[in-house]
């Protein structure tokens, strides 16, 4: 699976960076996937995450790769849909925000219940869920800063295209993505979980004994 996921991530990531929009726009879209990219790399020896959390981080990226390939505000498919039903706006960033709460949840949760970090479901799901919204709301700030410094070049990273609560409904949809992914994942997230440590428990028939 490893080489699989280097190979489509490579390959989109490629497809990207070939005449995009506006090359600026490219950067800062595409900047959490390499990042994400460089820090599993770090971390696949010492924390190897579950296949569905490797999978839902690599579907996090392709959304990443293509708005920033065509910028969330054009591209074609939700170009498409809003002419179709006669929308006000392209709505394609709005899958990257619900995704932005989607693919969190597990990866949190999968850290908190390896580490051991919470006692009871119901403070684990309660402590993913505000994870997800703290760092929608960071990512929200990111957006602000970069839009200061920069000026009108960050107006197609924005991609308010005129939502005035726009903000508000990303982190709303961000907020929805992480209930969504617990509810609908979490049975399957745990036995992957359970999975994954007993392959990475001692096996003591493999020990010498003197």
């Amino acid at each position: 699976m490893k080489f699989a996921w280097i190979f489509v991530f490579s390959a989109v990531l490629i497809w990207s960076a070939i005449n995009p929009a506006d090359y600026f726009t490219w950067i800062l879209e595409v900047a959490p996937a390499l990042i994400g990219f460089t820090v599993l790399a770090l971390t696949y020896k010492k924390f190897k995450l579950t296949n569905l959390a490797y999978i839902l981080i690599l579907v996090h990226c392709i959304i990443l790769m293509v708005g920033g390939h065509y910028t969330y505000a054009h591209v074609p498919a939700f170009d498409w849909i809003r002419d179709y039903f006669d929308l006000q706006r392209n709505n394609y960033d709005k899958i990257g925000h619900f995704a932005q709460g989607f693919v969190p949840a597990i990866i949190a949760r999968e850290i908190m219940i390896r580490k051991s970090a919470v006692n009871g479901k119901k403070w684990l799901n309660f402590l993913v869920v505000c994870f997800c919204l703290a760092f929608s709301a960071f990512y929200e700030l990111i957006e602000w800063w970069v839009a200061v410094f920069s000026g009108g070049s960050a107006e197609a990273f924005l991609g308010t295209q005129g939502y005035v609560w726009d903000t508000q409904s990303d982190m709303a949809l961000a907020l929805i993505g992480a209930v969504c992914s617990l509810v609908l994942l979490g049975r399957i997230h745990d036995r992957q979980i359970e999975k994954t440590q007993q392959d990475h428990r001692p096996n003591p028939t493999s020990q010498k004994t003197f």
